[in-house]
């Protein structure tokens, strides 16, 4: 498995942006998927996106497209969530996983799980 460490939470207002780093280390980084997750308090986690092993294909869940944005860099075994035009609501705990399944948007599906980073915005 690979272990990943999830960093760049923090608080922000309405309106701004942060960006999200998961840091990889273990197996081959490039050969896993990579995706975000988050969990608000007293709802279930919900996928957000993923990034294939190749950089090639992403996926995003729909509420979300346009204002967040996956990507990787497989030089650094590190895959990030741009996350822009943030709103109350973003707020929660994010979680990067791991995948060797393509592309996939359940959480049943990853492998290996990040302890998370808190997000919180204000209104």
């Amino acid at each position: 498995q690979v272990q990943l460490v999830e960093s760049g939470g923090g608080l922000v207002q309405a309106g701004g942006s942060l960006r999200l780093s998961c840091a990889a280390s273990g197996r081959t980084f490039s050969a896993y998927n990579m995706g975000w997750f988050r969990q608000a308090p007293g709802k279930e986690r919900e996928f957000v996106a993923v990034i294939s092993n190749s950089d090639v294909s992403t996926a995003y869940v729909d509420s979300l497209k346009g204002r967040f944005t996956i990507s990787r860099d497989n030089a650094k075994n590190t895959v990030y969530l741009q996350m822009n035009s943030l709103k109350p609501e973003d707020t929660a705990t994010y979680y990067c996983a791991a995948a060797l399944k393509y592309l996939p948007s359940s959480s049943a599906d990853f492998e290996s799980w990040g302890r998370g980073t808190q997000v919180t915005v204000s209104s």
